[in-house]
């Protein structure tokens, strides 16, 4: 776990701005794509751990944000091409994309805008594009929209405060991403959280179609969810996913808003495995 904690932070130069970024182990690269306020430091270490004994896993930090130059684009289409200038920095021919709550959208976006880049698609605790039926629950802006979350708030916005066995998941996760982390480039300012908020509308508003083209596209996408998450029901995906092509859904119970927090090494075995036999 040393190696993990110690990987250094690199810079791609992609013209206009710096995208920061890590790189562990070897193999097929996978592209993690941050949350709502998320950086280099906020996936727990044990998941990448275990991802990276199969992939050259790649965690960046979205323009503008952590310690990325430039600026956070107001709309999901345009904070994609973030994955597409860094895999062309990177000389990347292909990828997979993770993509976390926000950034399940900008990894669905980017599956869509860029198919001949992007060979599989996982969607971990996030929706479908365009309009869905049930909303965030309120104890979610309650807590995210503080300028810096405690514990308790970790439990509420990520895991299932009802279940010990969360709750004692949530605690070792914490232990492992807080041996290191920098708090100051977390996101804390009501004016950078409006540009992911309007990075969500305009995801809902789907000027572009999304939702159709995710019907339809032929990209293996796998879909990771908690049973209760408080800001991404994954009740939206059960009309939805049986309208796809070729997607899967997972679903674990008492489990929250990060599945694979509280199941980083399980997770990453159902992972490895849809990407070996999907295509």
């Amino acid at each position: 776990m040393k190696k993990i904690y110690e990987t250094e932070t690199r810079f791609a130069e992609t013209g206009d701005r710096k995208i920061a970024y890590r790189s562990y182990g070897k193999g097929k690269t996978i592209l993690f794509i941050n949350r709502f306020r998320g950086t280099l430091d906020t996936w727990d270490p044990l998941f990448i751990a275990a991802m990276a004994k199969k992939f050259n896993v790649i965690t960046f930090d979205y323009s503008g944000i952590g310690s990325s130059t430039g600026t956070m684009a107001p709309d999901i289409a345009l904070v994609a091409k973030d994955v597409k200038d860094l895999a062309d920095a990177l000389k990347l021919g292909t990828i997979i994309v993770l993509g976390w709550s926000y950034g399940g959208l900008v990894a669905q976006a980017a599956t869509l805008l860029y198919p001949n880049l992007v060979t599989h698609s996982i969607l971990l605790g996030t929706n479908p594009p365009g309009k869905n039926k049930v909303p965030l629950e309120p104890a979610f802006l309650d807590v995210a929209l503080k300028p810096l979350n405690d514990f308790e708030d970790e439990i509420i916005l990520f895991f299932e405060p009802k279940s010990e066995t969360s709750r004692a998941a949530a605690k070792v996760s914490h232990d492992r991403i807080h041996k290191k982390i920098d708090i100051g480039k977390i996101p804390s300012t009501m004016d950078v959280f409006q540009l992911y908020f309007s990075g969500g509308d305009s995801f809902r508003e789907d000027i572009l179609n999304l939702r159709e083209q995710l019907k339809k596209t032929k990209t293996p996408i796998l879909v990771i969810s908690g049973d209760h998450d408080i800001s991404f029901a994954v009740e939206n995906w059960y009309p939805f996913i049986n309208q796809m092509i070729n997607s899967q859904l997972i679903v674990y119970s008492k489990t929250g808003h990060a599945p694979q927090h509280q199941y980083p090494e399980l997770t990453s075995k159902y992972i490895i495995n849809f990407v070996k036999y999907t295509y």
